[in-house]
């Protein structure tokens, strides 16, 4: 069971919660043991999981991967202009993997699953990939 998921992201850097559309994805499948992936295709984006209670949270974590990867720095080197955006991504990564027991994802009680933008406004998509076990 495979679907490619686009979003439009709205902001340079960005966490947006995506945990409802992998639940669903989920209950479509009807699979009630197994794991699901949750895969970026992008350099400059990446998937992660952290608390979903408290908004301010996205905000620390935003502010504080900008204040380690500088969007203007001096040495970079890439003629893009988006090398913290690439040091973002592979700090967070590309994929995620959740369980699924008796239907349900198998998250505690605070997180939930995010699509991460450091290089955006831009349309993007990510992959959803359910083995059933």
């Amino acid at each position: 069971m495979f679907k490619k998921v686009s979003v439009r992201t709205t902001q340079r850097d960005e966490m947006m919660d995506i945990t409802g559309e992998v639940r669903r994805f989920v209950n479509e499948t009807g699979v009630a043991d197994g794991v699901v992936y949750i895969y970026c295709p992008h350099t400059t984006a990446g998937i992660t999981i952290n608390e979903n209670a408290d908004p301010d949270v996205k905000h620390d974590m935003l502010m504080r991967w900008d204040e380690i990867y500088p969007w203007t720095h001096d040495k970079y080197r890439h003629a893009e202009g988006n090398s913290a955006s690439h040091l973002k991504a592979s700090t967070v990564g590309a994929t995620q993997v959740v369980l699924i027991h008796g239907e349900k994802l198998a998250l505690g009680t605070w997180q939930g699953i995010y699509f991460c933008e450091f290089d955006g406004p831009r349309p993007r998509s990510y992959y959803l990939k359910i083995i059933a076990g």
